[in-house]
């Protein structure tokens, strides 16, 4: 039985403290958490009983001899330091995404947990999904063959200036690293290069800052990429529109895959486009298309899918889904757009780490937000 600390219960580390007390995970046991809020843990006694511990610092948590594994669901900019630690003690981690805000502070968890053979995971809950999963088995399988173009327009993220009004750390450079990107889209950034196994070479971001709402980072953002094959792609999300949309487009040499309201839709030539373009001798015409049926099985499995998945790679060594160091790629792609947004220019992946650190922390010396001490 592995014995699970949940580190941070508001609301997403309540939910997991609750799914884990609960015994919905199986071969795992919640014996603590922690939080820095005395309201918080207010709740944990009510709701968890006294089987559960409870501690007013994650660091507390870590060094009490309680757990053999750790869930952190602290802000975000506060992640890296919080899984370093728990490594150091000799736990296994699932960490909620964002794996960090700055690729660079979390650039070593990946090779600390190897070093210590423990699991390291990554909260990227929609990688569960049966739809997503079949788009990348068509991709990796070569059913689109080379892939020609991407576009994600993932705007249905609507929030009000009521939501950000809530918390004095939302939507601040200090206290949480950026906007839409950070907090609404990590889970479609880490969506769109695991589907097409892919990442871009270079990036050029648009992005508005407190467009629509009176915050100070991004509240809008279109954003085109370059492949090393050739391909483009775009990706536009806003937290100022509605309705919005939520439009996951992939055009290959094979055909295309369309993702929207819970649906796929596969459109499959029957004569390869770059094939038909060099033999074809017809004048105007177009390769022949096939619009297939792809049966979607199973149900997402969501945050509890990937927990079960955690605890199971540690008890068996079954691979993991969402594997920490896969979180450094999404991550990635946002730091780019912010970076080349900031520049007003092209930038390249891999992407100036120290630079981008540099630029953010001028931002957050004058954010209105608080500071994690980081």
């Amino acid at each position: 039985m592995v014995r699970v600390g949940v580190i941070g219960i508001g609301i997403m580390g309540s939910e997991h403290a609750t799914y884990l007390h609960n015994k919905e995970i199986s071969g795992a046991e919640l014996t603590a958490v922690a939080d820095v809020d005395p309201n918080r843990l207010d709740w944990a006694e009510a709701q968890l009983g006294d089987g559960v511990q409870r501690y007013d610092s994650g660091e507390k948590l870590i060094q009490s001899n309680d757990v053999d594994a750790v869930i952190i669901a602290v802000p975000h900019f506060l992640h890296p330091s919080m899984v370093r630690s728990a490594l150091a003690a000799g736990l296994h981690v699932l960490c909620e995404k964002p794996l960090a805000v700055y690729t660079k502070s979390a650039r070593d968890l990946a090779g600390k947990a190897e070093e210590q053979g423990l699991v390291f995971a990554l909260m990227y809950n929609q990688r569960t999904s049966p739809l997503y999963q079949k788009v990348r088995q068509l991709i990796t399988a070569g059913e689109l063959g080379d892939i020609k173009r991407t576009s994600w327009t993932v705007t249905h993220w609507y929030r009000p200036q009521s939501y950000y009004d809530l918390s004095s750390w939302r939507a601040t450079w200090s206290g949480e690293g950026g906007g839409v990107l950070i907090n609404q889209s990590p889970h479609q950034l880490d969506l769109w290069q695991w589907t097409i196994d892919m990442m871009p070479t270079r990036v050029r971001a648009f992005m508005a800052f407190g467009k629509y709402h009176h915050i100070e980072v991004e509240d809008d953002v279109t954003a085109y990429v370059e492949y090393a094959n050739g391909a483009t792609g775009t990706f536009i999300t806003s937290t100022g529109e509605a309705p919005g949309s939520n439009r996951l487009e992939i055009a290959g040499d094979r055909g295309k895959v369309v993702v929207e309201d819970g649906q796929l839709k596969f459109w499959r030539l029957v004569t390869p486009e770059r094939t038909f373009n060099a033999t074809y001798r017809g004048g105007h015409g177009a390769p022949e298309v096939w619009k297939v049926e792809v049966p979607i099985r199973g149900r997402e499995s969501g945050h509890r899918g990937i927990t079960q998945n955690w605890v199971d790679a540690i008890t068996d060594g079954t691979p993991l889904i969402a594997p920490g160091e896969e979180g450094l790629l999404g991550l990635e792609l946002s730091n780019a757009m912010h970076l080349s947004s900031w520049l007003d220019d092209w930038v390249s992946l891999p992407i100036d780490e120290i630079r981008f650190e540099t630029l953010l922390r001028q931002r957050m010396a004058g954010s209105r937000g608080p500071s994690w001490g980081v």
